[in-house]
């Protein structure tokens, strides 16, 4: 078994994420997944996840959608629908699954990242709604709102370049100006992305449109199973978000020093 450096942030005691009324006006039928992990023990699943993720890629090229049908999926028409009422263009800041699908179709396959992102890339494709894996070890909370346009966005790749969300974008924020997310699910930050050295983990599964509830129930308990061989059995949490339960603190022993 292969185990991997954990970066803990202090005596963690909890990790709360939270949607805010404003993310809900503008999309009423959000539903969110939420795993989160203290401590991945184990990615030396490299073979399986690619056969996993081949399949869903030919899944995809065998399923008749092409380029100019992506939008009429179910699941993206709702996503684009919403990036529009907050101000974006769907068409050039697509939701992320609209993103892989669209490489997929275009290019034959995805890259290969690592084993988990792999894997949400797998399990996105196959239920075509934006699933993320999140390094929280840098992070006390995710608050997922409106920008005001102060928030300092750091793009994956870059060292100390920062941007600016625009005022009233959908951005996931944390409680010292962070921005880790622009337009929603179209882009992470640097300081969330997920490496081979990344233990401590949120992983969510969104959609927003009316059958959402459904289909992220299903998909946050199929991807809880696909996580248990990279994690110390029982340590994963799960929680759900909606209009009625817009916050969740998971309170957990298992994020406090994990030093091995």
């Amino acid at each position: 078994m292969k185990e991997l450096s954990n970066k803990h942030v202090g005596n963690r005691k909890s990790f709360t994420v939270e949607f805010t009324n404003e993310v809900f006006s503008i999309a009423p039928d959000l539903y969110v997944g939420l795993i989160i992990t203290p401590y991945v023990t184990n990615i030396d699943k490299d073979a399986e996840v690619h056969t996993l993720l081949t399949h869903m890629e030919q899944e995809i090229l065998n399923s008749g959608v092409h380029r100019d049908s992506i939008s009429e999926l179910p699941t993206i028409a709702a996503w684009r629908k919403v990036y529009s009422q907050f101000g974006i263009k769907p068409s050039r800041y697509p939701c992320a699954a609209e993103s892989l699908i669209r490489r997929v179709i275009e290019q034959g396959s995805l890259a290969r990242i690592n084993t988990l992102v792999n894997l949400c890339n797998a399990v996105s494709l196959k239920v075509r709604t934006p699933i993320a894996a999140c390094d929280i070890s840098d992070v006390q909370e995710l608050v997922i709102r409106r920008a005001k346009g102060n928030e300092q966005y750091l793009p994956i790749g870059k060292i100390n370049e920062y941007e600016f969300p625009a005022p009233g974008e959908i951005i996931y924020a944390d409680k010292s100006e962070r921005a880790h997310s622009r337009r929603w699910n179209w882009r992470q930050s640097e300081t969330i992305k997920v490496t081979a050295e990344s233990s401590q983990m949120l992983f969510t599964i969104e959609a927003v449109h009316k059958e959402a509830k459904i289909l992220v129930e299903a998909t946050t308990f199929l991807l809880n199973e696909l996580l248990q061989p990279f994690t110390e059995a029982g340590s994963c949490e799960l929680a759900f978000i909606h209009r009625e339960s817009p916050v969740h603190t998971f309170r957990r022993e298992g994020f406090i020093n994990h030093d091995r």
